[in-house]
């Protein structure tokens, strides 16, 4: 149970971990206030984009527009107001906000004023008590402070200067609390309608059956918002024309219809723009209109209109949730971006992401819209930006990861096949699918002479270690001339030019390959030298033709590779070789041209190949390449007593039984000449043999160190005797194995030429001081 669970942690460890850290990081954005005019902004667009409401006909705004200021000779006289209180009172409306600062008396009429004030007790004035840097407050009519009749008409403005709350009551430093403008005018046509107006236990307002919830400091978007006193988020009926309205002027001259006004709360206030009681709100600025802004009459207007609707029409208050459930709802979506972009992990690309998971996304985003835009109209505001940030943020750091994951199978991967390879299954779709096409390419085979040999006399450490080595040089050569290594066989390579990707040149930069890595052999036994280990020699075969490349393998495990009868004799024509040697066959040589330097010729007959071939040996290159090998011309020297030896063919990995006795009697440096009893036929050219030869027996001391006084003891005693001596003597013994190739060179009657494909260290060292012996000493 626990051993499953903890599979499933991992598989999912992407969303387990993207999705509480993207949900951390977006919420630590959320309160440093990065975050709040975005989200400002995706309120105004739903404001905008909310169907158009009913007119609110309990309310009444008598404008003072531009025209009409040049009417009245504004400011108009306290004469003119008290005669524009009067004709609305007329009409007997529940109630009456003068929008007009009038704190000192104005040209004639004041005592009318006073009088209308006093006899009109549902009159409201307004006063101004918040200071700014740029604005005062402002005293309210002192005959409406004296009767109570006064509201603040303050707006709190956000950081973008947008009104998007209102208030109920302001709670000043020193006095009782002063009820809004807007509220108390409010109160006044709802008590007239027999509503009633409280306090809940939590000392919230309650108009009737509705509850205003109060704003704090971090409510919806907001971050560490000014809250003082009780504010409540401003649910817009919409523009002026929610509203009717009559003229100023027209009022004054009772030009208006009869009864217009009755029951009805009347504003009397500016909306000309030279009065500068202009405010920005989230109707303002679109994507289609121009900037506008709305007379605070208006914004009035629209917070009576809403709490009126909310005790009499059950119209909802905007209200938010809680950090808690913000924080809920942030990593919910958060969840689901980690969840569908970690699903591509199995599925589609690893390095670019699915379109279906793209759509996936681009779903749950415009869900995300969609839900809390309905839940807007529900009189929710439910943050956008937040969750819209935690669904794309998961998705990308999630497609981050896979593609870095994705990046490090391709770098591991690509330790055991060609980067080419990686891209093709990593970023193609169809990369992983079984099958193959068949294709024209140019193939290269490498290995190393003697290996095998070489392998079985050291720890299986040491051979480690020479195979790193070797290969680690190999791969980098083979990497720059844009080859494709389609495996590692031991000390074997096999190497593609023209799959995956196929071009002009994949026959030219193959030959290519092979010189450079023939002369990357010099640096590889340079760094053997320093470490103690044995010198290697390599073969290279190459060929061109058709063959089938692609995924091989089954549904569980599977290999991209290539098949076919062109692959078999490439590694043929790789077996004929010798350390140093390159290689190609006729079809290879075609493809690159006049370029390749070759040395000789010769015809061969592989096996499983029913006509014979012909294969040339490369030994440099000219143009573009210009890489050239450097052929050491073997110094033989003869023999004074030949060294009586055995040998058996090889074919393959299979020993031939029959065991040939013969006699080396001329030595160079990596050859030998062997003859042989006229008994015996002298094995074909390129024919493989493991040999052993006749050596005395050594102390221990002198087969671990050969210095100059012991190698003449050695050869003292090796020819002091005859091939015949040497062959019944009890004092000699048969060497370890020796490995070597028979040459195709012109030799004597029952002779041929051998080149050395391994020798163990203490053979190749007596072997070496018997050659050093037989150089003339130049004296």
């Amino acid at each position: 149970m626990w051993d499953q669970l903890k599979r499933q942690l991992w598989q999912w460890r992407g969303v387990l971990i993207t999705a509480p850290s993207v949900t951390i990081f977006v919420l630590a954005l959320r309160f440093t206030g990065l975050l709040e005019l975005l989200e400002m902004a995706a309120l105004d667009q739903f404001f905008q984009l909310r169907p158009q409401e009913a007119i609110d006909s309990r309310i009444v705004i008598v404008e003072l527009n531009e025209p009409e200021i040049q009417k009245l000779d504004w400011p108009a006289s306290d004469a003119v107001l008290a005669r524009l209180i009067n004709n609305v009172k007329k009409q007997q409306p529940s109630a009456i906000g003068l929008d007009f600062y009038r704190d000192k008396p104005v040209g004639l009429g004041y005592q009318e004023f006073v009088k209308v004030c006093e006899s009109t007790p549902y009159l409201i004035g307004v006063q101004k008590v918040a200071e700014q840097i740029d604005s005062h407050a402002v005293n309210p009519p002192p005959v409406l402070k004296q009767r109570d009749q006064v509201g603040v008409n303050d707006f709190p403005l956000d950081r973008d200067g947008k009104v998007r709350r209102g208030l109920i009551y302001v709670s000043p430093e020193e006095g009782d609390a002063i009820f809004s403008f807007a509220f108390k005018l409010a109160d006044l046509h709802l008590k007239a309608q027999g509503i009633s107006v409280g306090l809940t236990k939590d000392d919230l307002v309650k108009v009737g059956p509705a509850v205003l919830p109060l704003f704090q400091s971090s409510d919806g978007g907001y971050v560490r918002a000014e809250d003082q006193g009780y504010q409540v988020l401003l649910n817009y009926r919409g523009s002026i024309q929610r509203f009717p309205t009559l003229s100023m002027v027209d009022v004054l001259e009772n030009r208006i219809p009869p009864d217009s006004l009755r029951g009805r709360i009347v504003l009397l206030g500016p909306t000309a723009e030279s009065l500068k009681d202009l405010f920005y709100t989230p109707y303002s600025s679109s994507l289609f209109t121009s900037t506008r802004r709305m007379p605070g009459v208006v914004i009035h207007a629209n917070s009576i209109s809403q709490i009126l609707s909310a005790a009499l029409e059950d119209r909802p208050f905007i209200r938010t949730w809680g950090l808690q459930w913000e924080s809920l709802w942030i990593f919910g979506w958060a969840l689901i971006g980690a969840t569908l972009s970690w699903r591509q992990r199995y599925s589609g690309s690893l390095t670019r992401r699915s379109p279906w998971t793209t759509a996936g996304i681009a779903l749950a985003a415009l869900g995300l819209v969609v839900g809390s835009y309905l839940a807007f109209l529900a009189g929710w505001w439910i943050p956008l930006v937040p969750p819209i940030l935690a669904l794309t943020g998961s998705a990308i750091v999630v497609t981050a990861y896979i593609a870095r994951s994705a990046g490090e199978i391709r770098k591991a991967f690509g330790r055991f096949v060609t980067s080419e390879i990686v891209a093709n299954l990593l970023e193609n779709p169809e990369g992983l699918k079984l099958g193959g096409e068949r294709r024209k390419i140019t193939i290269l085979t490498s290995d190393i002479r003697g290996f095998t040999a070489i392998s079985e006399r050291l720890p299986p450490e040491e051979v480690i270690r020479i195979i790193n080595l070797y290969l680690g040089y190999m791969a980098d050569v083979i990497t720059s001339y844009q080859g494709t290594i389609d495996e590692f066989m031991g000390d074997g390579i096999l190497v593609l030019f023209g799959a995956p990707t196929a071009r002009e040149d994949d026959a030219v930069r193959a030959i290519a390959c092979a010189l450079a890595m023939q002369l990357a052999m010099e640096p590889v036994n340079e760094k053997m030298r320093q470490l103690g280990l044995p010198q290697l020699e390599m073969g290279i075969g190459i060929n061109t033709g058709e063959v089938v490349v692609g995924n091989i393998g089954s549904e569980t495990r599977t290999k991209y590779g290539i098949v076919g009868d062109q692959v078999n004799l490439t590694y043929r024509v790789e077996s004929y070789t010798v350390g140093g040697q390159i290689f190609t066959t006729e079809a290879t040589l075609k493809e690159v041209g006049s370029t390749v330097i070759t040395d000789g010729q010769r015809e061969v007959q592989p096996k499983g190949v029913h006509d014979p071939i012909m294969i040339y040996e490369v030994v440099g290159m000219s143009g573009k390449y210009n890489l050239h090998l450097t052929k050491e011309e073997e110094i033989f020297f003869d023999l004074p007593h030949p060294m009586v030896m055995q040998y058996a063919t090889l074919d393959g990995k299979q020993i031939d039984r029959t065991v040939v006795k013969g006699k080396l009697v001329r030595l160079s440096a990596k050859e030998a000449e062997v003859r042989l009893d006229e008994a015996h036929a002298i094995p074909a050219p390129l024919t493989n043999l493991k040999l052993n030869l006749y050596i005395p027996q050594q102390d221990s001391a002198s087969s671990k160190n050969y210095e100059q006084e012991k190698v003449h003891r050695v050869l003292k005693k090796l020819y002091s005797r005859d091939a015949q001596e040497a062959d019944s003597s009890t004092e000699t013994s048969l060497s370890e194995d020796v490995y070597a190739k028979v040459l195709e060179r012109p030799a004597e009657k029952h002779s041929f030429y051998i080149r050395f494909t391994n020798r163990p260290l203490d053979v190749e060292a007596q072997l070496n001081a018997i050659y050093q012996s037989l150089q003339p000493t130049g004296d």
